[in-house]
């Protein structure tokens, strides 16, 4: 971690010309690629949110495991995230990870964006979306070939890499190994943890749009709505987002498509929204993950709300605990 980019740190993503430099014939860098979605940031300048020292990775549907990235030089820049525009829209809207070779160290926020036009179509040319007609190509999909495992005392070892470059503060990452060594054992022991009366599982018909506000069910009628493995239509709503229950947020986007971290394959998916601020916690993963990925919200577990769109949401802090 010395020398390393620290949380609050001010950088440039470098030209699209000094990018395509770092990329190999297939545009990753240490199996890491750069992605159509990011070369409007090229030029542009952001503060790094924190580093990510390890991610959670889907190696087979619901199997998760922790990895870090190879030279370990990977981080995370306040409010970037995938648009899916280049991926045919897929709406996960997964976090954004940046190479340190791909970044500048700066002072300053303030600085005119530069235009490489010739950079633009170099570096282009070398991105690519899918690895065949089914198969899909972007960060989420090639995380298992950019990172490698870890040993127990390595990741624990990411818990004070985290705290000393301002991932993390001190009292939060006990706090966070603490919950994870408490919640572990409860969730391998209850799951799955919940258990609905249905065979045959509901669709919602809301046709949500992004801005509007909602409210989540009670999660006695959210029950209602999953089969005796606690899912619906294969989407699982588990104990973590039944904290939310009576909560009012505001809708950030559908999910009409996405892309499967663990095969590639695009998915279509029905009645299902994105909600602003609602993140996977990662409760069982010790220091937590710092991807960030956002919950998936069946629309029949929501309710519309006579809250306007302009009308500020506050989410309630021990909800997110």
């Amino acid at each position: 971690m010395k020398g390393g980019l620290r949380t609050g740190d001010i950088v440039q993503v470098k030209s699209a010309s000094e990018i395509a430099a770092t990329l190999g014939a297939d545009g990753t860098l240490d199996s890491l690629p750069f992605m159509p979605e990011m070369l409007e940031y090229c030029g542009r300048r952001f503060k790094v949110r924190r580093r990510a020292e390890k991610s959670c990775i889907e190696i087979a549907p619901t199997i998760y495991q922790f990895c870090e990235f190879h030279r370990n030089d990977v981080v995370i820049l306040e409010g970037l995230r995938c648009s899916g525009a280049a991926h045919d829209g897929c709406g996960r809207g997964c976090i954004l990870f940046w190479k340190s070779a791909w970044l500048h160290k700066v002072d300053s926020l303030q600085a005119p964006i530069t235009i490489d036009k010739a950079g633009d179509e170099s570096l282009t040319s070398l991105l690519r979306t899918k690895v065949d007609v089914n198969r899909y190509f972007c960060q989420s999909t090639e995380l298992a070939k950019s990172t490698h495992k870890m040993s127990r005392v390595q990741k624990l070892m990411k818990c004070v890499y985290e705290v000393q470059s301002g991932s993390r503060g001190f009292l939060e990452m006990v706090w966070q190994v603490l919950k994870a060594l408490w919640n572990k054992p409860f969730y391998e022991t209850r799951w799955p943890p919940l258990a609905g009366p249905l065979t045959r599982t509901p669709v919602g018909n809301l046709q949500l749009q992004p801005g509007e506000t909602v409210r989540i069910k009670p999660f006695k009628e959210i029950l209602q709505t999953l089969d005796r493995n606690g899912l619906n239509r294969g989407l699982r709503c588990d104990l973590v987002m039944c904290r939310y229950e009576g909560g009012t947020f505001r809708v950030r986007n559908r999910l009409d498509r996405m892309i499967i971290e663990a095969t590639g394959q695009m998915r279509e998916v029905q009645g299902t929204v994105i909600l602003e601020n609602l993140e996977c916690h990662c409760l069982t993963a010790v220091g937590g993950c710092p991807r960030q990925d956002f919950m998936y919200w069946r629309e029949v577990w929501l309710e519309r709300t006579e809250v306007s769109n302009g009308t500020s949401i506050e989410v309630e802090k021990a909800a997110c605990r």
